[in-house]
């Protein structure tokens, strides 16, 4: 630690004592790219984690060997990793790293990308800038190293993140339902009516019901193709039966087939050539990265975003966000891929003001304090493959494992959205075992619950009168211990009392649910007023 000078840039690095650890802090000046801070010997295994919702959070072993088949590579692109060059060719974590004794963690990434190298027997903690220049003394990403075990230093680790970048985000952590797990593209106006009759019908409790990825005439297109109405009428329809609309966007993503790959490729981050680069391949098409620099294309994005707002929508899901943050050549100069992707979230943050923003496929650290909730899982899937490639293909069994090892980010950060819950028995691999491990745990984490079911199917009706029945108890305190072993202990409090899940192994779902006595048995009543509010109240059942 100290001052530190290389070619291009200088550095000082300075180490405070906080509870528990240190702190590591300082200023550069000067071009940076890539700068190693210190480095110390590898441990016999680790906890590593990816840099966006899909990626892994998992424990990997010096033995352990990233296999990314190669016929993806080109395809995930950015998605894998901010620094793609870098990620296919050796093993890193970003954001954090935790061993059996200790956890390292960056508390901001609001310019520069904090990540782990590993190789055989060393760890070498790096900050990438991408070429940025800085003409003052400005402050690096500051580092925590804490000296406890991950089942307690995430905890505090967590709350020095949000301590840091001074965390707010909405009380409401909502219910809801989603199109996607059910339909996918195969999704239209008709069957979002047929659903939302059904879910009056069944009395479920939602509080959101959100239209996902189907009813846009192209991925930057985002005006509803012919499957649908006017989104006004859409939004309009889903209020009517009392919930809050939400809608399903990627708003950083343009489609080579979109009007506005077309007609404003000035609008894209473009390689050292002017070609725009392509940010990752889907729907059989190559995507492209908006640049949230350019004027136009801020202008647009505010737009879009107002314009939702205002035909009726409050519910916020916007996906692929990691498209946002990667590298290239943008109109600003001298700005990192960070610098651009949160502007683009400031952007759409004011524009929706306080409506419900949920971040999915979105780079984690730099996303604090601008999302509601984030997607911390793969995408979940209507089967559970403990022996498909983990690199964050949709898969239940490797959803739910980053749903516990990202645990300590609920309601400190965000609320984590573990994905949705499939609780239909037909049209599904899921076994009873499978839909009630999700769910329990789920619930006892506190995490948003989104069904994604066609009502019209036999649903489980006991899990989700788990669900209504737990979502009266409020908020919940809860602890995971076992992070390292992979033998999970999730305890749970709230006012019913505290409640177990133990896992003894996720993959065969070996598990055991303790629920405690309940002290009180709470019913609900909603009370919507004439001038628009709605009222939640809790009443003490008669015994």
């Amino acid at each position: 630690m100290g001052y530190r000078k290389s070619d291009g840039y200088e550095m000082i690095l300075e180490v405070y004592k906080v509870p528990a650890g240190y702190k590591i802090a300082g200023e550069i000046k000067g071009m940076l790219d890539d700068v190693e801070l210190f480095s110390f010997p590898r441990p016999d295994r680790v906890l590593a984690n990816n840099w966006q919702s899909w990626g892994p959070a998992r424990v990997i072993t010096k033995d352990f060997k990233l296999n990314f088949p190669k016929d993806l590579i080109e395809k995930f692109g950015f998605s894998a990793s901010i620094m793609p060059e870098v990620y296919f060719d050796n093993l890193i974590s970003d954001y954090f790293l935790a061993a059996d004794t200790f956890v390292i963690g960056a508390l901001k990434s609001e310019i520069g990308h904090v990540y782990f190298k590993l190789s055989d027997d060393t760890v070498s903690v790096h900050v990438r800038y991408f070429g940025k220049m800085f003409d003052e003394w400005t402050s690096i990403e500051p580092i925590v190293v804490i000296n406890l075990n991950p089942d307690d230093g995430f905890t505090y680790y967590a709350e020095l993140i949000a301590k840091e970048n001074n965390v707010t985000f909405s009380s409401h952590n909502p219910v809801g339902w989603s199109s996607w797990y059910q339909y996918y593209l195969d999704f239209n106006y008709e069957r979002m009516i047929s659903d939302l009759e059904k879910s009056r019908e069944l009395d479920l409790g939602y509080e959101v019901f959100q239209i996902d990825d189907a009813w846009e005439v192209d991925i930057g297109d985002w005006v509803p193709n012919e499957k649908f109405p006017s989104l006004k009428e859409v939004a309009d329809k889903i209020a009517s039966y009392g919930y809050k609309p939400g809608i399903w966007l990627a708003p950083f993503s343009i489609s080579e087939t979109s009007s506005v790959f077309k007609n404003h490729r000035d609008w894209l981050v473009k390689n050292e050539s002017g070609v725009p680069v392509v940010a990752y391949e889907n729907w059989n098409k190559k995507i492209y990265a908006l640049d949230i620099t350019h004027p136009e294309a801020v202008e647009w994005l505010k737009n879009l975003f107002v314009g939702l707002k205002a035909n009726g929508f409050d519910y916020f899901k916007i996906d692929f966000l990691f498209a946002g943050a990667i590298q290239g050549k943008r109109y600003a100069h001298n700005v990192s891929p960070i610098e651009a992707y949160r502007k683009g979230l400031k952007v759409i943050r004011e524009a929706v003001g306080d409506s419900f923003v949920l971040g999915c496929g979105a780079p984690l650290l730099p996303s604090v304090g601008l999302v509601d909730g984030m997607r911390i899982s793969a995408d979940t899937a209507p089967f559970w493959d403990p022996n498909s490639p983990d690199i964050g293909y949709p898969n239940a069994y490797y959803a739910l494992r980053n749903v516990i090892t990202r645990n300590f980010m609920n309601n400190v950060l965000w609320w984590n959205d573990p994905d949705c819950l499939m609780l239909r028995k037909e049209d599904t691999q899921l076994s009873d075992a499978h839909r009630e491990l999700y769910a329990v745990t789920s619930l006892l984490l506190d995490n948003m619950i989104i069904q994604s079911d066609n009502l019209s199917y036999e649903i489980d009706e006991n899990l989700w009168n788990l669900v209504k029945k737990y979502k009266t108890y409020g908020r919940r305190k809860f602890k995971v211990r076992g992070l390292m072993s992979g033998r999970y202990k999730i305890t749970s409090c709230g006012i019913n009392g505290c409640d177990e899940l133990v896992i003894e192994d996720l993959a065969t779902l070996q598990y055991k649910v303790n629920y405690d006595t309940p002290r009180i048995e709470l019913s609900k009543v909603v009370e919507k007023r004439t001038d628009g509010r709605t009222f939640n109240y809790y009443m003490e059942n008669n015994k």
